[in-house]
């Protein structure tokens, strides 16, 4: 399994996590209802997103039977979306005492977290489409694999 696809994995876990916790807090404590939003995102944009990031990442390629075209797009994925929604629930956090500012944050947290869901978007079109790396021709030390077909 890559690196990235066991980060939205474990990643998604953590959201899901801190979302339990929250929306516990959010029924023990009324007025905490004003952080709603922060709560939202973590289980949807945070939980189920990542999840989804994580299972086709892993999944797509085999698939269709080609290769992910591109692991580092993956990875800047992973930290765009990541960071992005750290920054968008922070925003959110925010909001009831410092509203101006955390539109700021927000926006900026968004960005991120679209940036990474565009990039998801573009690595797994390309992949259906089998613009992956080529698969080695060789065994890795010079000699040439047999042909099939």
């Amino acid at each position: 399994m890559d690196w990235f696809v066991r980060y939205f994995i474990k990643s998604a876990l953590v959201s899901l996590g801190l979302g339990i916790v929250m929306g516990i807090w959010l029924a023990l404590v009324p007025a905490a209802i004003l952080y709603r939003p922060a709560h939202v995102h973590l289980n949807l944009l945070g939980f189920v997103s990542m999840v989804i990031f994580g299972v086709a990442y892993h999944v797509i390629p085999r698939f269709t039977g080609h290769p992910l075209h591109s692991t580092a797009i993956a990875g800047v994925h992973w930290w765009s979306s990541n960071v992005g929604l750290a920054v968008l629930v922070t925003g959110f956090l925010l909001a009831p005492t410092q509203l101006a500012a955390s539109r700021w944050v927000v926006g900026a947290g968004s960005l991120l977290a679209a940036v990474g869901a565009f990039l998801f978007i573009y690595n797994l079109w390309r992949t259906l489409d089998g613009t992956g790396p080529k698969p080695r021709r060789d065994d890795g030390q010079g000699r040439r694999l047999p042909t099939s077909g």
